[in-house]
């Protein structure tokens, strides 16, 4: 194993001028890379915010629906038996209780999600350090 001499310059043949272009068209090349793979991965990522706006649209929608039509069906079938005013509230709480499961799970999908597009930070760490490295 042969070790490198510090002291030394890595590619001594080649000005400061043509270092600094070298190192401007890769860098240039890595970041055109990396924003590449970030507008893919949030991409994905947005697929999913998606899928759960409309899971949680679903859920308004389906929750207005049945609490608007099938309350009063059935607050009026218990009206028969008792005090119409008791008989809606009692509807009115069974169809929150839905309503209300219904946000929970989809609160909890919406938590899940991860927003970060990890390989891009990971990748741009590198690239941060690979910059470095043909600095010094």
């Amino acid at each position: 194993m042969t070790q490198l001499d510090e002291t030394k310059p890595k590619q001594a043949d080649k000005s400061m001028g043509e270092l600094f272009g070298e190192l401007s068209s890769e860098f240039t090349g890595l970041l055109q890379t990396q924003i590449e793979l970030a507008k893919v991965e949030i991409r994905d990522d947005m697929s999913q915010v998606g899928k759960t706006a409309g899971m949680f649209g679903g859920a308004a929608v389906a929750g207005y629906f049945a609490l608007l039509l099938l309350s009063f069906a059935a607050a009026w079938g218990l009206a028969t038996v008792m005090n119409a005013g008791l008989a809606f509230l009692i509807i009115g709480v069974i169809y929150a209780l839905v309503a209300g499961g219904l946000y929970v799970q989809a609160r909890t999908r919406a938590q899940a999600l991860d927003l970060v597009p990890k390989q891009t930070v990971a990748s741009f760490k590198e690239d941060m350090q690979w910059a470095r490295q043909k600095l010094s």
